[in-house]
This record gives structure tokens, C-alpha cells and sequence, in this order.
């Protein structure tokens, strides 16, 4: 199995695939905090095309210069890493026919250095909040977690560096 997904830059307008002839102009004009390094200021808009036909506007982070109302790639590996962990529990869950009602996590990640020095996600939270019918013991439901990150795809394919914490909680 493989999967794909088009990176566009700059994003296209009215909907289309690609730039068109109207497209906004790269926009090329030193940083205001230029000191001469010959760093130029570019959009970072850019959009991700999924193969399943979705499209998502995506840009670096505000704190590197991107639009604050679009996805980057930060967010998107957190998105993947804690829909990935929610599709394992979901179904494990189901093969052991148990009854969930709600799924709901706040995952956090962190940047900072790797053990290279270089800039990294280095802290990854997930806090799923479950309600199940009828609650489980936080031992059974710390199993079930544990068990979905082991058999999570992502979680699986992210350096060991990074570490993952995942702190379950049960509505009730």
C-alpha cells in the first residue's frame, strides 16, 4: 500500500489545481530585520493535495514567517500521529466489542533541539478522553492505549527520539 500527496507552491486560486495566470505574485522584498544576509521575505502559503481529492491550505508557522489561519507541517504530523492512535483504539475497541461512546484528545507537540542540535519535534502529548458503556478501570483502559500506540502506523514510523506520552483520561 502507498499513499500520495501533491505539495503546490504558490497554492492555486479560484479552486483550480494550479496557478493560474491571476495568481498573487511571489512576494520578494527584504526582511525588516535583513542584516544584509540577502534573506528575502516569500509566501509560505502553499496547498496539499490528498489523492482522496481533499485540499488543505498549509503554511509554515507564524513563528517561521507563515499564515496563522493555515495548516503547517507541525500541526499536520500531530493531526496524523493522533488520528493514526484514535483508528488503533477504534479498532481494538471494536474487535473486543466494547462499547465507546466519545473520543475526544487535545494533543500537544513541542519543537526544540534533537540530539544532533538540530530543530525537532522532540515531545509529543496525546490526552485521549474516552467514555465508555460501562467504564473500564484506568488499568484495563491504560491497556487499551498502550496497545493502540503499539499498532499506530505513525507512531511506528517516528524516531525513537521523540518521545510520546500518552495520558489517558475516561469520561464518566
Amino acid at each position: 500500500m502507498s499513499f500520495s500527496v501533491t505539495v503546490s507552491w504558490p497554492p492555486a486560486t479560484h479552486g483550480g489545481q494550479y496557478p493560474t495566470q491571476n495568481s498573487k505574485p511571489l512576494q520578494r522584498e527584504p526582511l525588516a530585520n535583513d542584516s544584509g544576509t540577502g534573506d528575502e521575505k516569500i509566501s509560505r502559503d502553499h496547498q496539499l493535495s490528498f489523492a482522496s481529492g481533499q485540499v488543505v491550505a498549509g503554511s509554515a508557522a507564524p513563528e517561521y514567517q507563515g499564515s496563522q489561519d493555515r495548516v503547517n507541517p507541525e500541526e499536520s504530523l500531530l493531526s496524523a500521529l493522533a488520528a493514526c492512535h484514535m483508528l488503533s483504539f477504534l479498532t481494538i475497541v471494536a474487535k473486543k466489542r466494547l462499547t465507546l461512546l466519545n473520543y475526544r484528545d487535545e494533543a500537544r507537540a513541542e519543537l526544540g533541539r534533537n540530539e544532533k542540535g538540530q530543530m525537532a519535534i522532540t515531545h509529543i502529548a496525546l490526552t485521549p478522553e474516552v467514555e465508555m458503556a460501562p467504564p473500564l478501570s484506568e488499568e484495563q483502559l491504560a491497556k487499551l492505549h498502550a496497545l493502540a500506540h503499539k499498532h499506530c502506523f505513525i507512531a511506528n514510523s517516528l524516531a525513537k527520539e521523540i518521545a510520546i506520552e500518552i495520558a489517558p483520561r475516561q469520561r464518566r
